[in-house]
Parts: structure tokens; C-alpha cells; sequence
């Protein structure tokens, strides 16, 4: 499978922020990764500005660029703003709304939880990470899968307030998608203009 599965670390260095896996990595390595990341670059170029913030929202949301690709032309096609539009998108795949329901402590780890079948979207098992789910869905954790050690402890202390766009009902484990996220609800560091104007290339 052509995905990323090095260290984490190395990703989060790459890009100067914790993406994928904590601060403390970047505050004592804060230089780049490789044999030269300690030594003086050269400044990077407008093109370079444009395709790192394109493959850093590629890498927090775990999205190939085949399926990136044709995710933004679909926002293009659809009425809004392009990259407003693009972010809605990635943040209404299962994984992610697993990940933003505090079921799973990291995007990776939601979309194990999806591909071994612990979750449901409105009662029905989906295994597919890529699902969007659409506003009014509810998203569950399977019932055989609610005792899971891994889940309980996602949960633990998890404020679900933080993101407006969904509601989170403790007793049944479930999750509503109640709106898709405006661009200002959503945490993200990812400028997504750039990507914009790189594809417009």
C-alpha cells in the first residue's frame, strides 16, 4: 500500500509543527530531518510554499494524491469557496469524524478502528476510511467493539464541545454530524489558498 508509515517524527520536523505526532519531538529536534536538516538552506521558492502546504494537509489527513487530486477537482466543480470547500470535504471522511469524536486518539488509529469494521455510520457497518459522511448521519462504535480498551481510553476526558459541527451522545457512543464545518471551526493549520493556486498552475 503506497502510504506513509515511517516515523512520525520525521513528518513533523519536515514541517516545523506536530502533524502527526507530538510537540516534544520538535522542541529537541526543531531542524529538519537528514543528514543536512542542521545546516543553512536555501530560501524556498513560491512553487516550494505552495507544494509543501499541499502535501502537509495531505499528510494530516492521511490522503493519497490521487484521491487529493480528485477531491479538489470536486470542489472546484461545487458552488462555495474552492479551498473552504476542499477542508469540508476532508473533515466529513469516517476517519476523521471518528478521530474529531475522541473514539480514537489519532487519525491513523481511526482509520484502523474503521478498516477492522468497529464502526457504524446510521447503524450499518462501514469499513471504508474514505466515506463521507454526510450532515444528520450518525456515526457509532459497533456494539460488540464498545468494551474495547483502546476506545474507552480515547474517551476518557475527551471534550467533545470543541467541534460545533457534531454532537456526541455518551450512552450510545455515537456521534451526529449536525452541519459540515465552517473554515473557521476548523483547527487546522493548512492554508489552503496556496493549494488552490498550486493546482490552478
Amino acid at each position: 500500500m503506497a502510504r506513509y508509515i515511517g516515523p512520525k517524527s520525521r513528518i513533523d520536523r519536515r514541517f516545523g509543527e506536530a502533524i502527526l505526532g507530538k510537540e516534544k519531538v520538535l522542541s529537541r529536534r526543531s531542524f529538519a530531518p537528514g543528514q543536512h536538516g542542521n545546516t543553512r538552506r536555501r530560501k524556498t521558492s513560491e512553487y516550494g510554499v505552495m507544494l509543501a502546504e499541499k502535501q502537509k494537509a495531505k499528510y494530516t489527513y492521511g490522503v493519497l494524491e490521487r484521491q487529493f487530486r480528485n477531491m479538489f477537482e470536486k470542489a472546484a466543480k461545487a458552488d462555495g469557496i474552492t479551498g473552504e470547500v476542499l477542508l469540508q470535504a476532508l473533515e466529513c471522511r469516517l476517519d476523521n469524524i471518528v478521530f474529531r469524536l475522541g473514539i480514537a486518539p489519532t487519525r491513523r488509529a481511526a482509520r484502523q478502528l474503521v478498516g477492522h469494521k468497529h464502526i457504524c455510520v446510521d447503524g450499518k457497518v462501514v469499513n471504508i476510511p474514505s466515506y463521507s459522511v454526510k450532515p444528520g448521519q450518525v456515526v457509532s462504535v459497533r456494539e460488540k467493539a464498545k468494551s474495547l480498551e483502546v476506545i474507552d481510553a480515547a474517551l476518557a476526558g475527551f471534550n467533545h464541545s470543541k467541534y460545533p459541527w457534531i454532537e456526541w451522545d455518551e450512552s450510545s457512543k455515537s456521534g451526529k454530524l449536525l452541519h459540515k464545518p465552517e473554515r473557521a471551526d476548523i483547527p487546522e493549520n493548512i492554508k489552503e489558498q496556496l493549494i488552490v493556486e498550486l493546482y490552478s498552475k
